[in-house]
């Protein structure tokens, strides 16, 4: 069982340690959707590669509306008032425009159920490995390059860099599964004070992770959404017995 699962788990705590880093900095600034309404973005690109390109250039149409996604929210972060409004119609925009483009096609509701939340089980071990230089790739700019950055040019960088996560993140495990795995971990993590939020992030995502591919393994349900189940109830669960604001409530 070991020799099967091991790839995925591997790929578990390289998906949660990005997704972490981000999830953390985007719940302390108050845009929580934002991966969300990218990732829908980016879908619209790999919708259109499968309806009208017999699915070549999917990453490239993928790359492509992610960072038209993420430069929108540059703008908006910067010079709109209403923020998470503009986030949430980018989000129904992307959305209904993925049913739209699949409406026609015989596969479409195969390929919008693996967009919303991939099978993950079986990826393949050259994907893992693409995967995780992709994203070791990111770490260092997120660690050397963003934080010599200040205003728009940092927001430029910080956007764009969760944009290309997001292309690869969401061909890997759907746009779902990226959104828990972003705001899970991190919420988690934010609801003590005792260690790294950081820290309990990548400990709590790697836990609800694991739990999720056994689980998946063992009862044969879909990867993707046994993520997403978990990571949700692990994350409301902290949420309502760990946040002062509820028990003061």
């Amino acid at each position: 069982m070991m020799s099967l699962l091991a790839p995925v788990l591997f790929l578990i705590i390289i998906l949660v340690a990005i997704h972490s880093w981000f999830g953390l900095r985007i719940i302390r600034r108050g845009i929580i959707f934002t991966d969300l309404a990218i990732g829908q973005i980016a879908a619209v690109g790999s919708a259109i590669s499968v309806s009208f390109f017999h699915s070549d250039y999917i990453y490239l149409l993928t790359l492509l509306f992610a960072l038209m996604g993420a430069l929108l929210i540059t703008f908006a972060v910067s010079r709109l008032r209403y923020i998470e409004a503009f986030i949430g119609l980018l989000y129904v925009l992307g959305a209904s425009g993925v049913m739209l483009i699949l409406a026609q096609n015989p596969e479409g509701s195969e390929h919008f159920s693996a967009l919303l939340a991939a099978d993950i089980l079986f990826t393949s071990t050259d994907t893992i490995i693409k995967s995780t230089i992709i994203y070791a790739g990111i770490g260092l700019l997120l660690v050397w390059v963003l934080p010599k950055l200040k205003g728009v040019a940092h927001e430029l960088l910080f956007f764009g860099l969760l944009a290309v996560t997001v292309t690869s993140s969401v061909q890997l495990a759907g746009v779902l599964v990226v959104f828990v795995l972003l705001i899970a971990p991190a919420l988690i993590g934010l609801m003590q004070e005792r260690f790294s939020p950081y820290s309990v992030a990548l400990l709590a995502g790697t836990l609800f992770g694991t739990a999720a591919v056994i689980a998946s393994y063992y009862l044969d349900l879909p990867t993707g959404y046994a993520i997403v189940f978990f990571g949700a109830l692990s994350a409301i669960i902290s949420v309502l017995f760990f946040d002062r604001n509820v028990r003061k409530a």
